[in-house]
This record gives C-alpha cells, sequence and structure tokens, in this order.
C-alpha cells in the first residue's frame, strides 16, 4: 500500500511514520508514506496556495491549481509501476463524511491513496467536485487541518493490512470488527488492585478481576465475553 499525502505540513509526517507498526511496515516494505508539499506545484514566487474566497467572508481558501497538478503527477507516479494499480484520492475535510471502519475495509483494498489536507477554511469546492473520489472527516468537529484526520485513516487502513500486525486475529475480533459491535473488556495483572484517588470527589475502589476470567473454563468465558460486548 502507497499512501501518498498533499500537505503544507509535510514535517507532521515525519514521527508518524517512524513510530512503532508503522515503521516496521515501512522497513518491512508493506506500506510506504510520503508527504508531499503542496506548495511544490505553485508558479509564483512566493508560492502561494490560497487565496480570498469569491464572495467574501473571513479567512482563505486553498486553490484549486496547485491541487490539481500535484494529484496528477503523484497518481501517475504510482500507477507507473503497474497499470493495474488501484488508487483512490481522498480529500479531509469537517463537512465530508464521517469516516468508519467499513471504510477502513473496503480502502486497504486499494494499491494507492492520496490525501488531500484541508487548511485555512478550506479547499476549493471544485477540488471535491472534480479531483477528490471521496470526502472524510474523523468527526463531527473541526481541526486545525486534515493531517491528523489522515494519519487517522492511514493507521486504521494499515493495521488491516497483512503482515502489518503481527496477530492477524486481533484485528478480526475487535471493536468495530462487526459494524456497531464494540469489543468486550479486556484486564490483566494484578488480579486486584487498590486505586487511592486524590481527586476531588472520586473515591477510592478495589479493582477485581472478575472472577470467570480466572477459571480457565473457556467456555464460560467466551460466554461472558459475548454477554460483555458493547
Amino acid at each position: 500500500m502507497q499512501f501518498d499525502i498533499i500537505t503544507i505540513f509535510p514535517e507532521l509526517f515525519h514521527d508518524f511514520a517512524g513510530q512503532s507498526l508503522v515503521a516496521r511496515a515501512i522497513k518491512k516494505k508493506i506500506i510506504s508514506i510520503k508527504a508531499h508539499q503542496m506548495r511544490d506545484w505553485t508558479t509564483d514566487n512566493h508560492k502561494t496556495v490560497d487565496g480570498r474566497p469569491y464572495g467574501g467572508g473571513a479567512g482563505m481558501v486553498l486553490m484549486i491549481e496547485p491541487i490539481a497538478k500535484a494529484v496528477r503527477q503523484i497518481a501517475m507516479s504510482g500507477k507507473a509501476i503497474s497499470k493495474k494499480k488501484k488508487t483512490r484520492v481522498i480529500l479531509m475535510s469537517a463537512s465530508g463524511k464521517q469516516f468508519k471502519q467499513a471504510d477502513a475495509r473496503r480502502l486497504m483494498k486499494y494499491d494507492q491513496l492520496v490525501f488531500i489536507c484541508g487548511r485555512y477554511e478550506g479547499v476549493d469546492e471544485r477540488v471535491s467536485d472534480a479531483i477528490a473520489d471521496e470526502e472524510f472527516s474523523v468527526g463531527p468537529y473541526v481541526l486545525f487541518g486534515g493531517e491528523i484526520p489522515a494519519m487517522v485513516i492511514m493507521e486504521a487502513v494499515s493495521r488491516l493490512i497483512p503482515g502489518v500486525v503481527q496477530k492477524e486475529a486481533s484485528v478480526q475480533d475487535e471493536s468495530h470488527s462487526i459494524e456497531g459491535v464494540l469489543e468486550y473488556p479486556q484486564y490483566t495483572r494484578p488480579e486486584v488492585f487498590v486505586y487511592k484517588s486524590k481527586i476531588k470527589n472520586q473515591k477510592s475502589k478495589t479493582l477485581r478481576v472478575p472472577k470467570v476470567l480466572l477459571s480457565g473454563d473457556h467456555a464460560k468465558i467466551k460466554e461472558w465475553r459475548d454477554k460483555h460486548r458493547g
């Protein structure tokens, strides 16, 4: 899987690509991540990527021209590897449909995902109309830009790709693996933990692991887990 990100802050992705399972997947060449500076596709000396909105209003809007040039070049470079390469262009926007686990399962079937990260007051609507295949948000709230939402989608998609997570069964029996169903509660050592709170209006508690999980009776454990799924 090839991930390409068009952004005015490509440095935000350096740490993301260098950590944990994402870095391991890159090293194993299961996935690749490249953040592209949107300003590289501008033509003026100031490398301008935004303009005032037609009709007036506050803030600035990202222009279509550098985005169109970037998508064209990046998508073609990916497809040059194989004529059968499947590419999907995704616009990250607060007005997009909310991303779900079902979308992650669908997107993992593509060879290349190209993310366009919005900033400022948004992106010229013609990007959504003609360039992006779909438009996503990660929740009913507004962030400074689309970079963190793009990371959310890349991680959600990556962990479903065979070889990224060592124990693949762990991604098959978790929250949202079945639409609308949450994973059962998980516990580990110690069996008993005394939580002594110093927060105002919060009581100290003795917290115990449910006895059935310590029983060794796999049938009863499965019954308990099925009962306690969200």
